[in-house]
């Protein structure tokens, strides 16, 4: 049996563990409204064509799902499944697709991410933050290249930028 002051530490222990253990039973995490996701697409759409370019830009939120999708009339029927597979990449790996397409070439060590199912590893994918907490990706796809694509992509984020910092 237990010594008094003994037994009397173990119930003191796990009454001050138990809220712990609570406290990571939920989780809570910030979220786009469907509206800020939607000026976000429509942002980065605006700065695409004011280049001249016609695109598609997908939005998801921080798990991959996708928000929103606009494509301009004459951009390429792959373009829309491939911005929303830019932007679910970036939320992802937690990192820009243009990123990811560097670190993953044939023969480096990542190079296995490209045969992932879903994996979209072409420029064009940011993972969008509010106060350095992922909150979702956006992803641009039809310009001419990847750089193309992330410029849009981050016209589009610094647009809402005081939106994001809520």
């Amino acid at each position: 049996m237990f010594p008094a002051s003994r037994l009397a530490a173990l119930l003191l222990l796990s009454a001050v563990s138990l809220p712990a253990a609570a406290q990571d039973s939920i989780v809570t995490h910030k979220s786009m409204a469907p509206e800020l996701a939607l000026d976000l697409a429509r942002a980065a759409f605006a700065d695409c064509r004011k280049r001249g370019f016609q695109v598609a830009v997908a939005v998801v939120d921080r798990f991959g799902v996708t928000q929103v999708v606009l494509r301009d009339r004459f951009a390429g029927p792959h373009t829309p499944a491939t911005a929303a597979g830019k932007a679910w990449t970036a939320v992802s790996f937690r990192t820009g697709t243009t990123e990811l397409a560097a670190i993953s070439q044939p023969g480096m060590p990542q190079s296995g991410l490209r045969d992932l199912p879903g994996a979209v590893i072409l420029g064009g994918g940011l993972v969008v933050e509010s106060g350095g907490t992922l909150v979702g990706g956006i992803g641009v796809s039809g310009a001419p290249g990847g750089e193309a694509d992330d410029a849009c992509a981050k016209a589009g984020i610094e647009a809402v930028r005081d939106k994001l910092d809520f």
